[in-house]
């Protein structure tokens, strides 16, 4: 079975839920007092996709302002992005778009766009509304699914999502895609975040 390495990173305003997500996925774990990320953590988690492994490389990024500068060390070949806001709080929403835009500027061409629209638990304070995010996402091209970190809700699926819009390889180990390239990553040396 081949395994292939997909580099993912997240980002998004802080306080949305990016470490939740990733904790719920890597660990099927929630901690509702975690610390806001510095810089970035990293963790792995290898799936099963069809006949092949995926080993997902999770960079969560800072959500504070003063990261954001270091987000292009991040999203630099990666293969897809999952970028979360906070159904709960429209601002988070807008920040969203700009993620959009400067990926689209500076981020690796045909990465995969996620949008993660979470707690979605909450929906009595909701202030985005699921269809206004969903228009938004398909006039992009990108993934849309409202999630939970909280409750698990619809966690595995985003990253099933991602590995259903990766092009496969062909007979050669390349890219069945024309102008896709997914490049092995090389090995970080980077002390792995204990999550939760």
């Amino acid at each position: 079975m081949t395994l292939r390495e997909l580099k993912v990173c997240l980002l998004g305003d802080t306080g949305v839920g990016k470490s939740s997500i990733v904790c719920r996925f890597v660990e099927d774990s929630f901690d509702p007092n975690i610390n806001p990320t510095i810089g970035a953590s990293f963790m792995t988690k290898t799936v099963q996709y069809q006949n092949e492994l995926h080993k997902f490389l999770i960079w969560d990024t800072a959500g504070q302002e003063r990261f954001r500068a270091l987000a292009p060390m991040y999203y630099r070949g990666s293969a897809a992005a999952i970028i979360v806001y906070d159904i709960t709080k429209e601002e988070s929403f807008q920040t969203l778009k700009n993620w959009v835009k400067e990926l689209r500027q500076h981020g690796p061409p045909n990465i995969v766009v996620a949008i993660a629209g979470n707690k979605c638990d909450l929906s009595d304070a909701r202030e985005v509304s699921e269809k206004d995010a969903k228009d938004y996402a398909d006039s992009i091209h990108a993934i849309f699914i409202e999630t939970s970190a909280k409750n698990a809700i619809n966690i595995n699926e985003v990253f099933t999502q991602i590995s259903e819009r990766i092009p496969v390889l062909d007979a050669e180990g390349g890219s069945a895609v024309k102008g896709f390239k997914l490049r092995r990553q090389p090995s970080v040396s980077t002390r792995e975040r204990t999550c939760c």
